[in-house]
């Protein structure tokens, strides 16, 4: 059987020379060099050549495959460099266009207020206390003068998780932890941030859980004018120089007196406006004189020492500095919302 090589040699080399993408040469190396591919068949005729004519005609189809094989894998490297320049060219960067905005985490507006407020009182020489969440009915309401059959639990609506065992309603039961660990270490002076719950139907002013941030001092001599001084200094580091505040009787069972405190309105400076409902005043926290009796139970004498509490909530806080119109928000993560404050505030 006569072959012209050369002239398969010429149609393979421009089979392969004609190929412009990855896709078409691996077309072609299927149509040369596969299994059932031309020089595959070239190689089965082997069967039907003469003895004398296999060793030259075997020697002519291999030296073809060779041939192939080799101008092959150099257009296939051809092929992959010309995509590579051409993704290259496509992804060059243009060094002279500005530069994208790095984009920042932000803090949570109620970690900003907590920070801020904590921030106050550390630098007035106060220390700052933590307690658990899961808390003992014991210091959450007992050692508050809140005994069992004490109507102010009607007050609060209280998540329990055993007969003695519930989620704190009130940072107080942090106050009350502290007094009992440090009644023979007197003064003190300490603030208890942490978050609270309570059974409460979520709306645009209520949640059922919140922060809460409370103050306790006790020592000698303590009195309503420290208390009052206190709470001036806290209003106008928070809203501002020109902010005054206003006691109003209140109660609490383990304060005596008790006292719920307004600020004037820091959007209208107390001339009356939407924010104040047009009376220039906005109620922020409570506060009042220690009980006598608590202090007792936790072992110090009240003939000689005193003290008072006060308690902010610091959604409250935040509502009114920012603007906030729904409590919600604070809570339903929503990046929109969020990234109106600042990194670093």
């Amino acid at each position: 059987m006569e072959q012209n090589w050369e002239s398969l040699t010429k149609q393979f080399t421009e089979m392969i020379e004609s190929a412009s993408d990855l896709s078409s040469i691996e077309s072609i190396r299927v149509e040369l060099l596969g299994k059932k591919g031309q020089i595959a068949s070239l190689m089965a005729n082997m069967a039907t050549i003469s003895k004398e004519e296999k060793k030259n005609y075997g020697m002519a189809v291999n030296s073809l495959k060779q041939k192939t094989e080799k101008l092959l894998s150099e257009k296939i490297e051809q092929l992959k460099e010309k995509d590579m320049l051409e993704k290259i060219q496509q992804e060059k960067i243009d060094i002279t266009l500005p530069a994208s905005r790095v984009k920042y985490g932000t803090k949570h507006p109620l970690t900003i207020v907590r920070e801020e407020i904590e921030d106050i009182f550390m630098k007035m020489g106060y220390s700052v206390y933590n307690g658990p969440e899961v808390e003992l009915d014991f210091y959450n309401f007992e050692r508050a003068n809140i005994p069992a059959d004490h109507p102010a639990r009607d007050m609060q609506d209280t998540f329990y998780v055993d007969e003695n065992r519930l989620l704190r309603t009130q940072t107080t039961a942090i106050q009350m932890r502290v007094l009992e660990s440090q009644h023979d270490k007197l003064p003190i002076k300490v603030i208890c941030p942490g978050k609270v719950y309570r059974n409460d139907d979520d709306d645009a002013t209520h949640s059922h859980q919140f922060i809460q941030i409370e103050g306790l001092v006790v020592d000698e001599n303590i009195t309503m004018a420290d208390l009052k001084g206190t709470l001036e200094l806290l209003a106008r580091s928070m809203f501002g120089k020109q902010r005054e505040i206003r006691l109003r009787q209140s109660y609490f069972p383990f304060t005596e007196p008790s006292l719920e405190i307004d600020v004037s309105c820091h959007i209208c400076g107390g001339k009356g406006c939407p924010t104040c409902k047009h009376t220039g005043w906005i109620e922020i926290l409570g506060a009042g004189m220690v009980h006598p009796h608590v202090l007792e139970m936790a072992g110090i004498d009240s003939s000689k020492y005193s003290g008072f509490a006060l308690g902010v909530g610091v959604e409250r806080v935040a509502m009114l500095k920012y603007g906030i119109d729904d409590i919600r928000n604070f809570y339903n993560n929503n990046i929109e919302f969020l990234s109106n404050y600042k990194r670093f505030e």
